[in-house]
C-alpha cells in the first residue's frame, strides 16, 4: 500500500503534536514547544491513510548548503511497519533533492530503519574544519547533534548519528 504524503498545514500542528509527545515521554524525540511546530510547519510532511487522516509525519531541516537532518519522523503506533516511514522518508529525500542538498542527517534510536533506507553510522571526519566553524555559531539544537558537540549529550544519549549521500 501506498501512502499520500503532503506538506502540514498549520492544522497539523496539533496531530504532530499528539503523535510525538509519547516518544518525548520515552526520550526517542527531544520536546519542543507547540511554538516551534508552528514556526517550522513548512518543514514537515505528513503522511495520511486512505480516508485523508494523518498517520505520520517528518520534517527537513535545512542545516547548510548540501546538508540537512531528517527530523521528528514518527509514525502512530497502529501504522507501524506497513511503509508509513518510508514514504515520509522517501518524500523528505525527494524535498531534499529539489533543494540541492546531498546530504542528509538523522540522530536516532532507530538505527535498523535508516540503514535499510542508505543511512550509515557517521565518522568523525565527515564535517570539513571551515563548515564546522560556520556550523558551530548556529543555536540550533540539531546542528549541535550533528556536531557531536558536549552541549547536547544528556539528552542524546544512546541515539546513533547517522548520514545519507543523495545521489
Amino acid at each position: 500500500m501506498t501512502f499520500p504524503v503532503r506538506p502540514a498545514r498549520t492544522s497539523d500542528v496539533w496531530f504532530i503534536r499528539e503523535l510525538v509527545e509519547p516518544l518525548v515521554q520515552r526520550r526517542i524525540l527531544l520536546g519542543k514547544e507547540t511554538v516551534v511546530f508552528f514556526e517550522a510547519i513548512q518543514e514537515f510532511r505528513v503522511a495520511e491513510d486512505g480516508e485523508g487522516n494523518p498517520i505520520g509525519c517528518g520534517a527537513l531541516h535545512v542545516m547548510w548548503e548540501d546538508l540537512a537532518e531528517v527530523r521528528t519522523l514518527a509514525v502512530s503506533p497502529e501504522w507501524l511497519h506497513r511503509g508509513v516511514g518510508r514514504a515520509l522518508i522517501e518524500q523528505l529525500e525527494a524535498d531534499a533533492r529539489a533543494l540541492g542538498l546531498t546530504r542528509l542527517f538523522c540522530l536516532t534510536f532507530e538505527v535498523e530503519f535508516f540503514e535499510r533506507h542508505g543511512f550509515e553510522h557517521m565518522s568523525e571526519d565527515s564535517i570539513d574544519p571551515a563548515v564546522y566553524s560556520e556550523l558551530v555559531r548556529s543555536p540550533d539544537e540539531g546542528v549541535a547533534e550533528f556536531l557531536d558537540l558536549a552541549r547536547v549529550k544528556p539528552n542524546t544519549l544512546g541515539n546513533s548519528r547517522m548520514i545519507k549521500h543523495l545521489n
